[in-house]
């Protein structure tokens, strides 16, 4: 979720609750106690298609036969709204926000639908966002998410059973007064479960996918740090459980040389009980049960992040570009910053109540990453490719991806929070 995300989340939690007396009865959502006890993962990768094409068009990549099979929205952005690595019989991965979606309607500053892999474009706070007009008070009343990343349908370009290709021109101002015309050109494509290098277990089911995501400087102004940069913002949600773990390994060294291992004041410092940082490798609890959040600098990150739910025997692995020596990324912090250029490479939050007795927006949890800030001349472009690889199987099978993948297995991933 964004860097400041319990706004958002405020402004459409009203959304998931409120509307829901007023649906069709064909779709109403699954209940807040089923959501928190994490009741809603025995939901097919078919049921999500059938509610969703009752209220948007999709694109279903992988042929009627295939087992991986991915539901892309061109009304929202291209985004990945599900997954199955089992055909249509099997769980759907993304986090859906059935209640936002049945009521029709669009709401102020962000409509949260949702969706395992969504583009969006940084900053967000600061003298250059894109969020705030300039001279706002950074507060939630004057926090605005830009159509285009938002409200605004991607055109189609090419589609066939393997991918969908989806592009956008657009015009976006930041607070400090500076323009950028940009193009956005999207492809999310099926991509072989094997292609992450690691040996695959027969048994395992399997699905891979990636997002290749390119911002092009269509403008005759060049975009410098003094102005403004903007930075491709890759975001997945998916469905939690009370035994699912995000698994970040990061680069080792000195405080001095790197920085912090984590950045975790994002709600408050996380407790340990949800955060354990070990010896190249850090684990937080992703149970939709307490709001928080953790990012890693580009100067710790490593190119993969992932998950483990151990209820549904399924392992979660992002691969993205995360280019050498380059640590300029963008801030979003919701105020006037000294380094604007000082933010995340990565980011995982876990969805909880906002207080006491409050209701959590899902709950689910979300892996993000994000390019570095794109410092472009006219018709120079940045990519960003964000990969999702969604495993199933036994634990001992599971165990030697993990191995490969993050160097630990998931008997050190399930001691972490026990």
């Amino acid at each position: 979720m964004p860097t400041t995300g319990w706004a958002w989340r405020m402004l459409a939690a009203g959304a998931l609750f409120g509307v829901a007396a007023c649906q069709p009865m064909a779709d109403v959502p699954l209940n807040k106690d089923d959501l928190t006890s994490g009741a809603e993962g025995v939901r097919s990768f078919q049921d999500d298609v059938e509610f969703l094409k009752r209220h948007m068009d999709l694109v279903i990549l992988g042929g009627p036969d295939a087992g991986s099979r991915v539901a892309v929205a061109p009304r929202w952005q291209g985004r990945v709204m599900t997954s199955t690595s089992n055909s249509d019989g099997g769980i759907g991965y993304g986090w859906i926000n059935e209640a936002l979606i049945a009521s029709g309607e669009l709401q102020p500053h962000i409509n949260a639908i949702g969706g395992e892999d969504r583009f969006w474009l940084g900053p967000e706070g600061g003298q250059f966002s894109i969020f705030f007009a300039g001279g706002d008070p950074f507060d939630l009343d004057h926090w605005q998410t830009p159509p285009a990343i938002d409200t605004v349908p991607y055109e189609v370009a090419v589609r066939d059973d393997s991918q969908v290709v989806f592009t956008h021109r657009v015009t976006l101002t930041n607070y400090s007064d500076s323009k950028f015309d940009l193009r956005i050109d999207r492809t999310v494509r099926l991509v072989e479960p094997n292609s992450l290098g690691v040996a695959l277990p027969a048994s395992v089911q399997s699905v891979g996918y990636e997002s290749e995501n390119t911002i092009t400087n269509v403008g005759t102004a060049a975009w410098t740090p003094d102005t403004g940069l903007l930075s491709i913002w890759v975001l997945g949600m998916f469905k939690h459980s009370a035994k699912t773990t995000v698994i970040i390994p990061y680069r080792n060294g000195s405080g001095d040389a790197l920085g912090p291992v984590v950045n975790d004041a994002y709600f408050g410092r996380v407790p340990d009980d949800r955060l354990k940082v070990s010896d190249g490798v850090l684990f937080f609890l992703a149970d939709g049960a307490y709001r928080s959040k953790i990012g890693l600098s580009p100067r710790r990150a490593r190119p993969v992040l992932g998950s483990y739910d151990a209820t549904r025997r399924l392992l979660t692995v992002i691969r993205y570009d995360l280019p050498e020596g380059n640590t300029d990324y963008v801030n979003s912090m919701w105020e006037l910053q000294d380094k604007p250029y000082a933010g995340d490479a990565i980011n995982s939050y876990n969805d909880g109540p906002p207080s006491a007795g409050a209701a959590p927006l899902g709950p689910f949890y979300e892996l993000e990453t994000s390019s570095p800030a794109a410092a472009l001349a006219p018709n120079q472009a940045l990519t960003h490719t964000h990969q999702t690889y969604h495993f199933e199987g036994t634990e001992e099978n599971l165990n030697r991806i993990a191995l490969d993948v993050f160097g630990v297995g998931l008997d050190t991933v399930g001691a972490a929070f026990r």
